[in-house]
């Protein structure tokens, strides 16, 4: 019982640390970023994609692990609905 206590002590300390952190960050390389401001000055469409196709990367692991989680949960509450109604 003591190592469940500190193992979630500790995972509520190291989100609270991860999350309350603030920091600045560039997260495109230096010829991305040139390439999008050079775009987007002239006119053309190129930064504009790279910041949908940039998007697009992003929201893929959270779908995936948003439809792992919902699979875990319907597995989770009909078998928990059926362990309920056997009882009876």
């Amino acid at each position: 019982m003591k190592t469940v206590k500190y193992l979630l002590i500790t995972i509520v300390l190291f989100c609270t640390i991860t999350i309350t952190q603030k920091s600045s960050v560039q997260a495109q390389c230096a010829m991305c970023s040139l390439n999008a401001e050079n775009s987007t000055q002239n006119g053309n469409t190129q930064g504009k994609g790279l910041n949908d196709g940039i998007l697009f990367l992003l929201g893929i692991p959270y779908l995936a692990a948003a439809g792992l989680g919902f699979l875990w949960y319907k597995k989770f509450r009909t078998s928990k609905e059926n362990k309920s109604q056997e009882k009876f």
